[in-house]
């Protein structure tokens, strides 16, 4: 992608990948509640097939024409909100307590995918050439469609759904900006919310430009890089597998969340003071430790929503990481910019792992990535609003004890505690 990026815009080549994933990650953020609002009322299959659809139909365009596919992608957005309808149909499907395995699951299986397409697009294109990584990865789109078809049962309850298509939709759940109004009225779910979007938001810089910033700042070559993916995302998978589960137990969901920011601040700062492969090696395992954050918040999200509002809450979540996805490279870009550090050309294969740095005098030599280092600053903000978190969830304790007691002492209840109820987590059919 960055290649044809490169040769459809040879000016300014970061300048527009930020513009197309602005547009992309703005989109996502307006759509991500109404995705999630509709899939509550008429079911997770059906939106599941239109999320990934559309996430992979720019895919063949990108041989066909360059212009085409960077305006699907952008337009995708609106649709790219995938992990909103996995989170909720995962919540569908399991107790509380098998959650947060799951939802390390999901994330896991990601980081496996990650782990092996680039080798595989790599070995591909180097002997066929690139007109067949597309058409492979055209051809698993369509597989992965056909599967959902075919394979993948409808988890939502009938009952759960209304008699009638759109009878329970309203815009004021479609309206992303009304979500935000609620979430900042809810002390339960806003600093999950802000903690999202603080975390999120470096890390989404960090995807649209690490890889290309270790091939010419670092000296990196394209083996070696493939490498790191591969090693990274192998030791993601066994941090959101087994230690996911074994932190939960043992020191609880919040804490869990807490470990996964420090190991993240960790890695950022140590991505931005570090000049040598061997520290860029050191600080993805630690990377991959920080990867446990998103699938914990998750779960704590899921732990703090009623069943038939997992949609709209995780929809929520996931249109606010779309922000930070059109956010977060044009931040990286400018303070790139500002400390003239130039990403704007790809430089000949160094398959060397010495530092392309030479000149002992440039200020990159003692701050080399600095977006990495207000990356950290940013995700250490996330760290302190995490720490008001409430370590238990309302929504659960109160399922428990509505069905603990007689219905005209439940009704009772609600009434005479109606102003302590929070407006994201009340159920609407209670």
């Amino acid at each position: 992608m960055l290649t044809v990026l490169h040769e459809t815009f040879s000016h300014h080549t970061f300048l527009m990948n930020g513009l197309i994933q602005g547009v992309k990650g703005f989109l996502s953020f307006l759509s991500a509640p109404l995705i999630g609002a509709l899939s509550d009322a008429w079911g997770r299959k059906s939106f599941l097939l239109l999320t990934v659809f559309f996430t992979c139909a720019p895919i063949p365009l990108m041989r066909i024409s360059p212009w085409w596919y960077f305006a699907m992608i952008s337009v995708s957005g609106i649709f790219s909100v995938t992990f909103s309808v996995i989170f909720a149909y995962v919540a569908d499907v399991t107790q509380e307590h098998e959650r947060i395995t799951a939802y390390g699951l999901v994330s896991a299986t990601f980081a496996a995918s990650l782990v092996t397409s680039p080798a595989i697009g790599a070995y591909l294109s180097a002997s066929y050439g690139d007109n067949l990584v597309v058409l492979v990865a055209t051809l698993v789109a369509v597989v992965d469609i056909c599967f959902i078809l075919l394979a993948v049962p409808e988890s939502l309850p009938e009952k759960m759904r209304p008699a009638s298509w759109g009878a329970s939709i309203s815009w004021e759940q479609a309206d992303p900006f009304a979500s935000l109004k609620k979430v900042r009225k809810d002390s339960t779910v806003l600093p999950i919310c802000i903690t999202v979007f603080l975390s999120y938001l470096p890390e989404a810089g960090q995807y649209s430009s690490f890889f290309l910033y270790l091939r010419q700042i670092i000296g990196f070559g394209s083996a070696s890089i493939a490498a790191f993916i591969a090693v990274v995302g192998i030791l993601s998978i066994i941090a959101q597998t087994v230690f996911l589960s074994i932190l939960m137990r043992s020191i609880g969901n919040k804490n869990t969340v807490l470990l996964g920011l420090g190991f993240q601040i960790l890695q950022l700062a140590w991505y931005g003071f570090g000049s040598q492969s061997w520290m860029m090696w050191a600080a993805g395992a630690v990377a991959a430790m920080s990867s446990i954050t998103f699938p914990a918040i998750s779960a704590l999200v899921s732990r703090n929503a009623e069943p038939d509002q997992q949609g709209v809450v995780q929809g929520i979540i996931t249109g606010i990481r779309g922000l930070c996805n059109g956010l977060g490279p044009a931040l990286y870009g400018f303070i790139f910019f500002l400390f003239h550090v130039e990403l704007n050309e790809l430089p000949p294969d160094q398959t060397s792992g010495k530092k392309a740095m030479q000149d002992p005098s440039d200020e990159r030599a003692i701050i080399p990535g600095p977006p990495f280092l207000v990356g950290a600053c940013i995700v250490l903000l996330a760290f302190l609003v995490a720490l008001f978190i409430p370590e238990h969830s309302k929504a659960s304790s109160t399922r428990k004890h509505s069905n603990s007691v007689g219905s005209t002492l439940s009704n009772n209840l609600d009434r005479s505690s109606e102003e302590d109820i929070e407006p994201l987590l009340q159920d609407s059919s209670v």
